[in-house]
């Protein structure tokens, strides 16, 4: 069989970079997607070098129409998996949160994983298998304050996900969101720095006494955890697992 294909926005780091070696690791072609040109040439470089798949690069902005129409007939092949991952962060209170700001994360979390899922779709009822995987978190489920942008996008791709999984319940095709508590990526260390500078505090008690307190474990989330879930809902014995929201947040939401 051929190998399936993973489309992953916001490929060229963190999460993102993350997922790819996960997928490349079990033999899938990966195709990571960035804004950054720079950054995304050299991830494509770094992953060939390490694993024995395809890989490309398709430089993408993810709050562009045009960009996002053209993202089917810009690939290699057919996708079988799209992860929605491109994602920014602005941490302020509402008084001060520059609209600008606001509007632009609502793009990038929310509307830009809904238009690439639209324009994806109807390759994957076509070909008859699809998955999609959104990057949620654990602020898909709680909210913190001084992130009423990010907490309002991750909250909205959770009912995005579930009507989707409505629509194409009768295609092959299952849409979750993965909802992990903190994953230590360059987005959250400068997260890390921002509420520290906000609270007034140092980045050690950010860590401690905000970050970490709510988890039960006490530990962020590691990048393999969340590479792993993701291949699992892509299996066979994951076929009826749609419309879910995936927590993995260390005991967090049990409270």
């Amino acid at each position: 069989m051929a190998a399936k294909h993973v489309l992953i926005t916001g490929g060229a780091s963190g999460i993102g970079f993350g997922m790819a070696q996960g997928f490349a690791n079990e033999g899938y072609c990966v195709t990571l997607s960035d804004i950054n040109k720079e950054a995304l040439e050299n991830a494509v470089a770094s992953l060939k070098e390490t694993h024995h798949t395809e890989v490309y690069g398709l430089e993408l902005d993810v709050t562009h129409s045009a960009q996002i129409a053209s993202a089917p007939s810009r690939v290699v092949k057919p996708v079988d998996v799209l992860i929605n991952n491109a994602g920014i962060q602005f941490v302020s209170a509402l008084e001060a949160f520059p609209e600008e700001k606001w509007r632009l994360i609502i793009d990038i979390l929310l509307t830009g994983p809904a238009m690439l899922t639209k324009a994806f779709l109807p390759g994957m009822y076509a070909q008859g298998f699809g998955r999609i995987i959104n990057v949620g978190s654990i602020h898909s489920l709680v909210a913190s304050p001084y992130k009423s942008a990010y907490v309002s996008a991750k909250h909205g791709i959770l009912g995005f996900s579930k009507t989707i999984a409505l629509e194409s319940a009768d295609h092959d095709v299952t849409i979750n969101t993965l909802c992990p508590s903190y994953v230590k990526t360059p987005l959250v260390e400068n997260q890390i720095a921002a509420q520290a500078k906000n609270h007034n505090i140092s980045e050690e008690e950010v860590i401690n006494n905000i970050m970490l307190k709510p988890m039960p474990k006490k530990a962020f989330i590691t990048l393999n955890e969340l590479a792993d879930t993701a291949l699992f809902l892509c299996s066979p014995s994951a076929k009826n697992i749609t419309a879910q929201a995936i927590t993995i947040d260390g005991g967090w939401t049990a409270h």
